[in-house]
């Protein structure tokens, strides 16, 4: 059986199952949510690097999950806009790798910086007199490296494991980008251990960051409802809600795709949650932080009128 096997150089994307005007209208919906993405959290950046109100560490972590949210998207969208227009589009077998290693790097990534995100919160609500000493810059700028580090790591041993693996074909990757759970469908040998390695690391940068962001704000809202001052409480919750709106996006679509159950035919599922996770995360996470966060809307006042 192996002596007829014939290496796989690249794979055949086979994206959506449409027709051409569903296609074509799609393809201008993506660009313009596409556009956005880049636009929004270009503006994000911009703010923050220009602002120096906006030099704290919680706007750091932001300007951080706008960089991530920049990469994931120019991974992802790009490929998918060009298969739209032109179905069936192939992919070397060095450009899937890559695109794995870095769609799951950048969505790692983002789970844990949403994490430090609210600790910065709880540090901020919980212990101000001590969020200067507890968040100093140096902390602040050893989480993301770590994070970066972390997710690098993990991800490696995915891919590591997906390299040897033996494609003889079919090469059709049943998505619009190369998602490793589609790749791995396409391997001719067993990858029991393969998907059960994939399937703990996400269940470990999801569930485990997200027990910790329900901990964190656990004690925000013990705190907050401890606060006498109504103008207290409201500013304390208007910094979090934009907050939590992200991270109901983000956690909500992942753990459906990852570890929550499955219905119907998951990997058809799971493509259209992703291309969500993918198009529209991205472009409203500047969205949520620009129109319910004060700072922000001031800062793009000063710059617009400026």
């Amino acid at each position: 059986m192996a002596g007829n096997q014939t290496s796989v150089t690249e794979f055949l994307l086979v994206g959506f199952p449409l027709n051409p005007g569903m296609r074509v209208l799609l393809f201008g919906l993506f660009s313009v949510s596409y556009a956005f993405t880049l636009l929004g959290n270009g503006v994000i950046l911009g703010l923050i690097s220009l602002e120096s109100r906006l030099h704290t560490p919680m706007y750091f972590f932001l300007s951080n999950l706008a960089t991530v949210d920049i990469a994931y998207a120019c991974n992802t969208v790009p490929q998918m806009l060009v298969n739209l227009l032109r179905p069936a589009q192939t992919i070397s077998f060095a450009s899937c790798m890559t695109q794995t290693f870095l769609f799951l790097t950048f969505a790692s990534t983002e789970c844990l910086l949403l994490v430090v995100m609210s600790f910065d919160r709880y540090v901020a609500i919980c212990l101000p007199l001590r969020y200067s000493t507890i968040m100093s810059w140096r902390v602040c700028i050893t989480l993301p490296v770590s994070f970066w580090t972390l997710s690098i790591l993990l991800t490696l041993v995915d891919v590591v494991l997906l390299l040897p693996l033996p494609f003889c074909g079919p090469q059709k990757v049943n998505h619009f980008f190369c998602e490793i759970l589609a790749v791995l469908k396409l391997a001719c040998a067993d990858t029991h251990f393969e998907k059960f390695v994939v399937m703990s690391f996400a269940a470990f940068v999801l569930v485990g960051p997200l027990f910790a962001i329900v901990v964190s704000y656990g004690h925000i809202v013990w705190a907050v409802l401890k606060m006498q001052s109504v103008q207290g409480r409201q500013k304390a919750f208007s910094t979090c809600s934009s907050h939590l709106c992200v991270v109901g996006l983000f956690y909500g679509t992942a753990m459906i795709m990852y570890v929550g159950p499955q219905h119907g035919d998951p990997q058809e599922q799971n493509k259209y949650l992703l291309l969500f996770h993918s198009v529209f995360n991205p472009m409203l996470n500047p969205l949520i932080y620009s129109l319910r966060n004060r700072e922000v809307k001031a800062a793009l006042k000063r710059r617009l009128k400026g």
